[in-house]
């Protein structure tokens, strides 16, 4: 039965309302028209019955509280999940609310999100895809507005699986605009502001047939001279040059409709000049003007220029930059008017300038200074995961971003890159290994001149691979050519090896001083005491990266070990996988498909543009009693440790290590991820291998296949169990560990490492995979680290991940943290047990060597500064990786003692 019927619907089993919340009430107007039209369809197809949601929002809106508790929860799929600015008063940080679109099987309805439950879908446990239980939800009407009102969603519950959402969803391109509450008349993207999103920004706008009177015109250089003196300016006949990312600055106690700008440098004959495209105007237009466009503009507005605006180094140092002034577009007060001319169209006599660019090779990177602008472009053999940056402490804005390598075979060296999103999501969800990528305006950061040099992003940087290559300007380029010649010379074969994705990636260092890394800042407001990791993990959004300090003695040293293969299941156990006949492709077939990759990615740079739609298809110890060195043991946790038993990993019956050594078994695997006292997940490495006395009194029986190496000092002995806190967060995750790039299946790779998307990929666009099964690029093992605070009343346990790539050794760079005794023997012991590995003498270095040993017992019972790296997976899955040790010995930092 429809919204606004005269009977009281029809109950279904599964969504009753709870006695005496329920009650009928006025008949009125249902005030979600999209609800409500499908709720004809659907009462159409079933003989005059509304489908289930729309049913249960008809009772909650006829209960006399506008509010109801269903006694028996509906199960629904999340289709989408779209975010707006929320209504705020003046001067108060900007928040968000949330829509949702639910769908039951037979139809679809979208409703807001009740603020409180906003956290749900910050750190990913909500979102699109997932089945929920609707417990609780009431009406709000708009008391600004006739007939207006929406669904607000005040209980769910997450049973933790994935829905089909195929019957009901809407359908592509009649999706709705605007949100259900408040005045906003767009979405945002759901993870930064930076991206245009939703259907009301305009793909591309043809080019038009337009008579261009040259006579007419007037030129940027008169407009600088005479433009105080008028109010009408004549037509401006201009090319771009560059282009800004897109600009958010909506405030809620503002009410506007598109509240965006984008600035773009536009030059004709007599010089260049900034030209901001305002409001409703960047949805109609930003997408088309691209660099290199040229435009016909009349009836526009000349400003004194934004004093705190960025500028791009323009290609040709020769030209004349006016400064004082820019160019302003907007949809009234004058409404200007916007022509693109076609470039087959571009007369000489015109005199438009050709844009010209900056590009650098690998091996003059080095020689550049700090900050330098330059453009570049190589062949990706990394790409990371996606990754956000919070713009302000407390805020809810964020950077989204992530780290990429390039190589353009001028030195073994690869290009790192910083890249922001830069309002082009089409292409920074694309970017892959084996693509060519250009990055334009890109600038050389070398503020740490002992650390490696790489590039980032700035506000007018662009970025193309892919698909994105034809027709635009920098193909005339000497440097590109060139590089298209090296590459049609290299076999992609051998290259692919060489690539990885996704993973940890821990740049940049830090700096060698712990000065240097404070920078300005005082060292107090730098510093966090160690009790507030727990709220600073606590108040991380999804893929928030951040990074801390803490003061802290470094009290215990375990080695978890594990092959390349053993990777976490979905259940949460780290088992042995063979991935070498599981990837449906052969290595004979592999090749085939990085040959026709290869002939695609030169082809693209020959070829028509690809439209935005394509890419959807140490020494011995001398002090026994001051340090303790572990031996080799093996484990089980009892059942009534923790509520769980824990099978064997791997079938293999024990071996001694010398027998496993020569048999070739001595394969490292993690442990088990169980529950400790408090339901938390930890893995069984948080249990230590021990002596008699152990360190958790956890009674040990043999488990085989496990070795681990540990130390401890005797401080760690004497407070480990007078402990007021101890924060568990050393397991790490399958989104942690860098993976072997499998062109095969590069699309179910660049969804593994990007964020989730704001509505939900349909079933059959999806590949069955699971990301465990591709095998992982680093070594064999990783490091729990106990920081003992220096209070010694609150540890915690923190990983640390050697990254090194057998097959690219310059993917990772070991040589940043040499000034790190402890964690440059970790690395490099690590990178000798692999070498060892490749060589098939696995086990010739034991985990926890002497130098690793020596360097831990030199900080002991000290006071140490740890840097940090949080990354917050989704869901409850948070990583806390150890970063740098700084000594507080060190010039500028004084010793505690």
């Amino acid at each position: 039965m429809t919204a606004g019927s005269g009977g009281r619907p029809r109950q279904r089993p599964g969504a009753r309302l709870s006695p005496g919340r329920g009650g009928r009430g006025a008949v009125m107007q249902d005030p979600t028209p999209e609800c409500a039209e499908e709720s004809r369809a659907a009462a159409s197809a079933e003989g005059g019955e509304a489908f289930c949601l729309q049913r249960v929002f008809d009772m909650v809106q006829r209960s006399s509280q506008l509010s109801a508790v269903l006694s028996e929860p509906l199960d629904v799929t999340v289709v989408a999940v779209e975010r707006y600015l929320a209504q705020a008063p003046p001067a108060a940080p900007r928040q968000y609310w949330y829509d949702l679109t639910l769908a039951d099987g037979a139809g679809w309805c979208r409703c807001h999100l009740a603020p409180r439950l906003n956290g749900l879908v910050q750190r990913a446990r909500l979102r699109p895809g997932t089945r929920v239980r609707l417990t609780r939800c009431s009406f709000r009407y708009d008391e600004r507005r006739l007939n207006r009102g929406f669904v607000c969603l005040e209980g769910l519950e997450l049973d933790g699986g994935t829905g089909t959402a195929a019957a009901g969803t809407p359908p592509d391109g009649h999706r709705p605009h605007q949100p259900l509450r408040g005045d906003n008349r767009h979405y945002l993207p759901l993870w930064n502001n930076e991206d245009p999103y939703g259907d009301v920004w305009v793909r591309d706008r043809p080019p038009v047939q337009v008579d261009v009177d040259v006579s007419k015109l007037t030129n940027l250089g008169h407009l600088e001279m005479t433009w105080r003196s008028r109010v009408h300016f004549h037509p401006l006949l201009v090319r771009i040059l560059h282009k800004s990312r897109l600009k958010y600055y909506g405030k809620p106690e503002k009410k506007m409709d598109m509240p965006y700008q984008a600035y773009f440098e536009v030059a004709d004959g007599s010089g260049m000049m900034s030209m901001v495209l305002w409001n409703s105007l960047c949805p109609e237009w930003y997408h088309s003007m691209k660099v290199g466009t040229v435009l016909l503009l009349a009836k526009y507005a000349i400003k004194s220029s934004y004093p705190f605006k960025t500028h791009p180094t323009p290609g040709d140092s020769q030209m004349k930059r006016f400064a004082t002034i820019e160019i302003c577009l907007n949809v009234r007060d004058p409404p200007t008017e916007i022509s693109i001319i076609p470039e087959e169209m571009v007369k000489p006599e015109w005199g438009l300038p050709e844009v010209k660019y900056r590009f650098i090779t690998r091996s003059e990177l080095d020689d550049l200074p700090h900050n330098h602008s330059c453009d570049v472009i190589g062949l990706v053999t990394f790409v990371g995961r996606a990754e956000r940056a919070r713009k302000r402490e407390h805020s809810e804005d964020f950077w989204l971003y992530r780290w990429a390598h390039a190589i353009d075979g001028t030195s073994e060296q690869p290009f790192i890159l910083e890249l922001f999103a830069t309002s082009q999501p089409d292409v920074f969800e694309h970017i892959h290994p084996m693509t060519y990528l250009v990055c334009t305006q890109m600038r050389v950061m070398t503020e740490n001149p002992s650390r490696t040099v790489y590039l980032t992003t700035s506000n007018e940087s662009q970025i193309f691979i892919k698909g994105w290559h034809k027709g635009q300007p920098y193909t005339k380029d000497a440097k590109v050519k060139n590089f298209i010649q090296w590459m049609e010379s290299q076999s992609e074969a051998d290259q692919i090896k060489k690539t990885v994705i996704g993973g940890y990636y821990p740049f940049p260092r830090p700096p060698d001083s712990f000065l240097k890394y404070c920078k300005n800042n005082e060292v107090e407001s730098v510093l966090k005491p160690i009790g507030e990791i727990g709220k600073e993990i606590e108040d991380l959004h999804y893929r928030e990266h951040k990074r801390i300090a803490v003061q802290g003695i470094i009290s215990a040293i375990r080695y978890i070990s594990c092959s390349n293969a053993a990777e976490e299941t979905p259940g949460g156990d780290l088992v042995q996988k063979d991935t070498s006949q599981s990837l449906g492709c052969s290595s004979v077939s592999k090749e085939d498909c990085v040959d026709k990759g290869k002939h695609k990615e030169i082809q693209s740079f020959l070829g028509p543009p690809c439209t935005p739609g394509e890419h959807q298809h140490q020494a011995p110890l001398s002090k026994r009693s001051s340090v303790k060195r572990r031996t080799p043991c093996r484990f089980r946790r009892d059942a009534e440790q923790g509520g769980t038993s824990v099978t064997p990993v791997s079938s293999h019956p024990y071996f001694t290590r010398t027998v496993r050594r020569k048999l070739g078994l001595d394969e490292y695997q993690h442990g088990h991820s169980v529950q400790d006292k408090n339901g938390q997940a930890v893995s069984d490495s948080l249990q230590y291998c021990t002596d008699q006395e152990g360190v958790n009194n956890i009674a040990e029986t043999e488990e085989p296949g496990r070795t681990c190496g540990s130390w401890q000092s005797d401080l760690w002995a004497q407070v480990k169990d007078k402990l007021m806190n101890y924060f568990h967060h050393s397991k790490i995750f399958p989104e942690s560990i860098p993976r072997k790039f499998d062109y095969v299946h590069k699309d179910l790779l660049m969804q593994q490492y990007n964020l989730h998307a704001a509505v939900h990929q349909p079933t059959e666009a999806r590949i069955d995979k699971n990301i465990n099964e591709f095998k992982s690029a680093i070594g064999l093992g990783y490091y729990e680290v106990t920081v003992l605070g220096i209070n010694h009343d609150i540890a915690i346990d923190v990983a640390f991940l050697p990254l090194f790539c057998p097959d690219n050794p310059h993917l990772f760079q070991l040589e940043d943290i040499q000034n790190d005794t402890l964690l440059s023997c970790m690395s490099c012991i690590s990178a000798c047990q692999q070498k060892a590995t490749n060589s098939g003498r696995l086990g010739d270095t034991f985990p926890l060597s002497d130098e690793i040993v020596k360097a831990a017992k030199e900080l002991d019972g000290k006071h140490v500064i740890c840097i940090l790296d949080m990354c917050h997976l989704g869901d409850d899955k948070v990583e806390v990786f150890l970063n740098q040790i700084y000594k507080t010995v060190e010039p500028g930092v004084l010793d505690p003692v």
